[in-house]
């Protein structure tokens, strides 16, 4: 099944479009069955499930962080294990990420979580306050700013997705016309599996797709 899913996604995606295998809850060998499926890029939401599953599959695939991070979370074994992580909001999270990847000699790509909802009780940066957060970080010398992330709804009528990703976008697009120093503005990581075709109207060119490839989820989350 998750042979067929990949195969069916990556033909209808657009060129310039990456996928990312949104792999919470998912084993080892799931994941292991998507990259052998085509999947270039699997996405964590927790260190402790990507753990086994980097054991497994290696650099068969670049690894990016799609979940809320800790400040705790920042250990050097993580940070070897991701090529870029996608929600960084706070300023104190990426001095933590910059300091440990000093020590390992990295520079890591991060993209800005926008919360375009402006909800209290999600994560992200508000809109208004991107710019700001965008310039401090670009003071730092082991983390990259390569573009912005956004959620958006996750059930529900897809097209209730397109004002989020219109104001992310309109965000991308502003602070890439300011040719901040070490700021590239190269991706836009907007959709999952309900909203990406909306999405990638917008100018997506990352979608993190979890449902669609691996099915419904039926083990509880876990926690960090």
């Amino acid at each position: 099944m998750i042979r067929e899913n990949v195969a069916r996604i990556l033909a209808e995606l657009p060129d310039g479009v990456e996928l990312v295998a949104a792999a919470k809850t998912r084993t080892p060998e799931e994941v292991l069955e998507a990259v052998q499926a085509g999947i270039k890029i699997i996405g964590e939401n927790y260190i402790r499930e990507a753990k086994p599953a980097y054991k497994v599959v290696g650099k068969k695939a670049r690894w990016h962080f799609i979940g809320t991070l800790q400040k705790h979370n920042v250990r050097i074994k993580a940070l070897e294990i991701f090529d870029m992580i996608e929600t960084i909001h706070t300023l104190e999270i990426v001095k933590e990420i910059d300091r440990k990847c000093a020590r390992i000699g990295k520079v890591m790509p991060v993209l800005i979580e926008i919360n375009s909802g402006r909800e209290p009780q999600k994560s992200g940066v508000f809109p208004e306050d991107a710019e700001r957060l965008i310039r401090d970080i670009s003071s730092l010398r082991n983390v990259k700013v390569a573009g912005l992330m956004t959620m958006g709804p996750r059930f529900g009528n897809p097209e209730d997705s397109r004002p989020y990703f219109v104001e992310t976008r309109k965000i991308f697009e502003r602070i890439k016309g300011l040719n901040l120093p070490n700021v590239e503005m190269q991706y836009l990581s907007m959709g999952m599996t309900n909203s990406y075709k909306i999405a990638i109207e917008e100018n997506a060119n990352i979608v993190r797709i979890g449902t669609k490839i691996f099915g419904g989820r039926t083990e509880p989350e876990p926690v960090l």
